[in-house]
């Protein structure tokens, strides 16, 4: 049987439930997605025509799924682990797949900004996300009508026109639970015209004993002259997986930046689809992943300009050691309208032992002559003259391995325009390639106030 038929068999099954539990903006929207999902299935290995993660596979094992909402325990300070010193944030966390905002949050946020869940968004202001929800992610996409024939929750970030959050968001997901889970989670972002935020999310497992699957989808709106960066750190266990689907769309004169960082993980997945709608956007795409054991990382990225005077970045970065195995695939479409674009890609990998594995594919689609674009990608291994360099200076043949893959990982934290988190992302970094958990005590904080309400 096929991973989607067994979700379509138990929403089926419990449909009545489903829907009693969930507001009616969400019910129409699973309507639709069943009808999409009916004769389809989840891409498989080779399908796509590139050595990308299965997401048939990923999803096919028998996870547990909250469909009546239930509470399950969780201690918020044993699994909080990436609050950032020396840098404010309004804090929001969920739990497996339910949402939970702090008091500090709800409480302080300037007139007209929300950040609230999904549930309680589409229930009681579904005027204000009607127009985006389901309408950026594809429906038509069966991962993407998965997600939405099963949602029951998640965060909606409003950024009314001209508001510009002084201090950044933070979301905090939690995975923990009995049994083995799947928590499938919906992001929405309005950006408003000439409005400004900035957004943290932070992925962790609690504990290593469940199997886990996070079913993401997320969707951004941004309007004319909006500014908004997205950043976005992995840290969960060998046992989770994730499969996050990003959609963008930005309007004249928006600036957006995303940056995904895979630092501990078991089996990911990322595919961004960013379609540039407007004149002179610029566009940040950024990503690093740190591979050890058997890990698996794969990013896609699918970069579209359709309009003029437009600038996009994409640097993407993989340090695989052990039997890990990385995938990165990207492409930039320049339409025939867009003249003056300014795109250029780069995937850069570090094998760090003979057992690891990077497949790569970037790619250039351009139907305009007016354009300056560019691609490219490299795998090798460790700098053989720098570390004889360094040894010859009484360094140790390990901390000068460690101290080059520091080194080389420089380039995608500096896009980073938090100034305290790009310091925090260098010392978990390097934590990070010591073999070192980030637990919260790391931080040196209190995490009192950082408990679901």
């Amino acid at each position: 049987m096929s991973a989607i038929k067994q979700y379509i068999d138990l929403y089926n099954q419990h449909r009545d439930a489903i829907h009693a539990r969930s507001p009616q903006l969400l019910n129409d929207l699973r309507s639709k997605a069943l009808a999409v999902l009916d004769g389809k299935q989840l891409p498989r290995k080779g399908e796509e025509g590139f050595e990308k993660t299965s997401i048939d596979e990923m999803f096919a094992p028998d996870f547990g799924v909250n469909i009546n909402r239930m509470n399950i325990p969780v201690n918020v300070a044993a699994s909080f682990r990436c609050d950032v010193p020396n840098m404010s944030t309004w804090m929001s966390f969920i739990v497996n797949d339910k949402f939970y905002a702090s008091s500090t949050a709800r409480n302080n946020m300037p007139e007209g900004v929300i950040v609230d869940s999904l549930e309680n968004v589409a229930a009681n202001q579904p005027h204000i996300i009607e127009a985006y929800l389901g309408k950026i992610a594809p429906l038509n996409n069966a991962s993407v009508a998965l997600n939405s024939l099963l949602v029951q929750d998640g965060i909606v970030v409003y950024v009314p026109r001209g508001v510009k959050l002084e201090k950044p968001l933070q979301l905090v997901n939690i995975f923990s639970s009995p049994i083995d889970l799947m928590a499938v989670r919906r992001m929405l972002i309005i950006v408003e015209d000439n409005a400004q935020a900035q957004l943290l999310v932070c992925d962790h497992t609690q504990d290593n004993e469940h199997r886990y699957l996070a079913s993401q989808v997320v969707e951004i709106f941004m309007g004319e002259n909006a500014r908004f960066d997205l950043y976005d750190i992995e840290e969960s266990s060998a046992l989770t997986s994730r499969y996050s689907q990003l959609y963008a769309r930005q309007q004249a004169g928006s600036n957006l930046l995303v940056n995904g960082m895979s630092l501990i993980a078991g089996n990911t997945r990322n595919d961004y689809d960013i379609e540039i709608e407007g004149n002179n956007c610029d566009t940040t795409l950024a990503g690093m992943a740190i591979g050890s054991g058997k890990q698996h990382v794969d990013n896609s990225s699918n970069v579209k300009h359709r309009s003029c005077h437009c600038r996009s970045n994409q640097l993407f970065k993989y340090v695989l050691d052990d039997e890990s195995t990385g995938a990165f695939e990207g492409s930039i479409l320049v339409a025939p309208g867009a003249a003056y674009t300014e795109a250029h890609q780069n995937n850069r990998n570090l094998l760090a032992s003979t057992s690891s594995r990077m497949h790569t594919k970037p790619q250039l689609i351009i139907y305009n002559d007016e354009v300056k674009c560019s691609h490219g990608a490299t795998t090798g291994q460790l700098d053989q003259q720098a570390l004889f360099y360094m040894r010859a200076r009484g360094i140790s043949e390990k901390e000068a391995r460690l101290m080059l893959m520091q080194a080389f990982m420089a380039d995608v934290i500096d896009t980073v325009r938090m100034e305290g988190l790009r310091d925090r992302l260098r010392h978990l970094v390097e934590k990070r390639f010591y073999g070192q958990q980030m637990l919260c005590a790391d931080c040196g904080i209190s995490c009192h106030d950082s408990k679901p309400e």
